[in-house]
């Protein structure tokens, strides 16, 4: 019969992690994912505002062609127009922004975060408004490009006549004009 050795036994017992030394862990584990999560989150921002910002040049450049070849831009009675809210209008032919499709970009962007008011267009024939609305992630100072002077934390802007907005516009007497918010623009 084989003789047992109990403080063998006892030291095998010690081996391994008590509760403290486990807890501790977790928590530093958790603290890193936290940090790295949130990196993450605000890198996709990023990358969701850089597309914003790519779509909302190729609707510009597309709408340049649009001018080019019609005299005029593409009308929306002066009326906003969006793909899901604002009337609806989707982004094929008959889109938001009405004869772009296909012969001037293959179809309307929507919105990289999937909002409802992600584009929106104004146009009287003259001039235009294309906003990327409720949905932008950073908003530019004043003075830069895609910033809105009067939607400074809730727009990008670009129209047809500047990227960056006058900061105190000049009311118009008489037409032509364009409306910027409440604010009549001269041209």
């Amino acid at each position: 019969m084989q003789k047992i050795n109990y403080t063998e036994i006892k030291y095998k017992n010690n081996e391994g992690f008590t509760l403290i030394e486990l807890l501790v862990v977790i928590a530093i584990i958790s603290i890193l994912s936290s940090i790295i999560l949130a990196s993450i989150s605000s890198a996709r921002a990023r990358s969701r505002d850089a597309v914003r910002k790519q779509e909302m040049k190729q609707i510009q450049s597309a709408l340049e062609m649009y001018y080019i070849d019609h005299n005029a831009y593409p009308s929306s009675l002066g009326a906003w127009r969006g793909a899901a809210s604002y009337g609806g209008w989707g982004t094929g032919a008959n889109g938001y922004i009405p004869g772009l499709v296909p012969k001037y970009i293959s179809v309307l962007p929507l919105d990289p975060a999937n909002t409802l008011d992600g584009f929106l267009y104004q146009s009287n024939g003259t001039n235009y408004k294309l906003l990327s609305n409720l949905s932008p992630e950073s908003y530019p100072s004043a003075g830069e490009s895609f910033y809105d002077l009067i939607r400074p934390t809730s727009a990008w802007m670009v129209t047809n006549k500047y990227d960056i907005p006058p900061t105190n516009p000049t009311p118009c007497a008489t037409p032509p004009y364009f409306t910027y918010g409440d604010y009549p623009i001269c041209w």
